[in-house]
């Protein structure tokens, strides 16, 4: 099974076409800062349906200070990657060393000079990213098979979220083991009688 077929689908009350995000938390960090809203569904209507798939593999790229980004590479948990100068240029290359966790992947600035920004893709889109890692120093990455689901305004894909935008977005989808499945929204509405958005994983096949 290389990646996990999922179909959101809109059962909820909302009258403000309210825009759904799906992040993925770096369990490498203290999870404290910032995260990246890598799926956001816009304009889906009540009863409407979204369908999407959650590959298993993640790529990982890097950027310099000088704006160049490197090709992305799949990565493999257990994998360090390393920005190196060659002959050509800034280039980011498998490094022979291994990450020092094998649940971890590591994207090193081996440059003598200048930062670089380290990224993590998944389906094309970008997951994570760790910006200003100085000469020597690394990033780290980690991602458990689990989505976060809330609503949130105004949010666009590939946007860095702070803490208060993650705040809101506080519902856990454990995708462990699992095929394909429905993420149904339900709640929301207007005056006394609306209740907070619920999501819930349904139909699911393993």
């Amino acid at each position: 099974m290389e990646q996990i077929k999922l179909n959101f689908i809109n059962k909820s009350n909302d009258t403000n076409n309210s825009s759904v995000v799906i992040f993925q938390k770096n369990e490498a960090i203290n999870f404290d800062e910032i995260a990246v809203a890598w799926k956001v569904i816009k304009n889906c209507g009540r009863l409407d349906n979204h369908p999407f798939t959650f590959p298993l593999q993640f790529q990982v790229s890097a950027s310099d200070s000088y704006g160049n980004y490197t090709p992305p590479l799949t990565a493999y948990d257990g994998q360090a990657f390393e920005m190196v100068k060659s002959t050509s240029g800034n280039i980011l290359v498998l490094s022979t060393t291994p990450a020092v966790s094998m649940s971890e992947v590591e994207i090193q600035n081996n440059l003598l000079t200048g930062t670089i920004n380290g990224n993590c893709y998944r389906d094309g889109k970008l997951l994570a990213t760790k910006m200003s890692i100085a000469s020597g120093q690394k990033a780290v990455f980690e991602f458990q098979p689990k989505i976060f689901i809330g609503v949130a305004p105004q949010v666009e894909e590939g946007e860095v979220m702070n803490s208060a935008i993650i705040s809101q977005i506080n519902t856990e989808i454990n995708l462990i083991g699992i095929f394909s499945g429905d993420i149904v929204m339900t709640g929301g509405g207007s005056g006394p009688n609306s209740t907070p958005f619920n999501f819930t994983l349904e139909n699911i096949n393993k």
